[in-house]
């Protein structure tokens, strides 16, 4: 039998303990409509472009996609690994579609995006992570819209040798990869990642390429403490980590890792003010902050940052 499916994470049980408390009031969404949202998910769908708005159930999704803003997911919609927080599908993936990069780029130009940002799944079934399907992406990216900034937002490329240099070398404006949580909590929320790999993974692209943003997240809520956070971000600070995302994680279903805590705005701007005070350029901090929401802002506010350093 060929036929490949998908399976969302089905080594976890459908638990009663594993059910989130109810979500507090600051963090109910309209549900997405409008005639730009219809039009972007007309656009993406004629060019057979797949997002991780959509699979990854983004709470941001209608705010983006009304303003046409869309982050593309590359290398298929089936993941090698099966994370704890992330509602994306495991499986066995299908072969790469090498169409796949142009596609993304006239969805690019298509969209008249000044900024965009590309993810993909984890393809540990391949020998270089996919990393050659990034640089393609970017290539082709520059080709259709040659004045639209790129960021990526990469796997860990583990065990891959000489994948992350090959990225590297097609000189992406923003380089993300997200930590996700503490350390403490890998071995539950982030089985198959490692935590330090995932940190070097990030210097070593501040090593080759100084030019590159350098970018991480995590999300809080997963059962983390206040320190364990503050010890992230000197750890990301020790990498030379540019900008810095926390938001609230969501339960995406009841298969997934429970919310143990719904954090208070409050706290999130003590986070930003925190890791603003230990030197990133950047902090987004707010229970919808996710990795690509407002990253065209974000990386205009990145380039007058390193414009002021330059001349002062």
């Amino acid at each position: 039998m060929n036929d490949i499916k998908k399976i969302r994470h089905p080594e976890k049980i459908n638990k009663p303990d594993n059910i989130s408390p109810q979500k507090p009031f600051w963090l109910k969404v309209k549900a997405p409509q409008g005639k730009i949202f219809d039009e972007t998910k007309g656009l993406l769908d004629d060019l057979n472009i797949t997002t991780v708005c959509e699979e990854a159930s983004c709470p941001n999704i209608g705010s983006c996609w009304s303003q046409k803003h869309a982050t593309m997911m590359i290398m298929g919609d089936i993941c090698t690994r099966a994370c704890a927080f992330c509602n994306v599908a495991t499986g066995r993936p299908k072969a790469l579609d090498l169409s796949e990069p142009i596609r993304v780029a006239k969805s690019v130009a298509k969209l008249n995006l000044k900024h965009v940002v590309v993810t993909s799944v984890d393809r540990d079934d391949l020998n270089d992570g996919g990393a050659e399907h990034f640089v393609n992406t970017i290539l082709d990216i520059r080709k259709y819209s040659p004045n639209t900034s790129i960021e990526i937002l990469t796997p860990d490329f583990l065990k891959k040798n000489g994948a992350l240099e090959k990225v590297i070398k097609a000189k992406p404006d923003v380089f993300n990869h997200n930590l996700e949580t503490v350390p403490r909590l890998y071995p539950t929320v982030r089985p198959g990642a490692r935590y330090f790999h995932s940190l070097n993974l990030l210097a070593k692209v501040k090593e080759v390429d100084s030019n590159i943003f350098t970018k991480s997240g995590i999300m809080v809520g997963l059962g983390e403490d206040q320190n364990e956070i503050f010890q992230v971000m000197d750890d990301m600070r020790s990498a030379d980590i540019d900008f810095l995302t926390i938001g609230q994680y969501l339960q995406p279903t009841i298969k997934h890792h429970k919310v143990e805590r719904f954090v208070k705005p409050d706290d999130f701007e003590l986070y930003k003010k925190v890791a603003l005070s230990k030197g990133f350029l950047l902090v987004s901090s707010s229970p919808f902050t996710r990795s690509s929401f407002h990253a065209s802002e974000d990386f205009e506010k990145l380039k007058k940052i390193r414009v002021n350093q330059i001349n002062n």
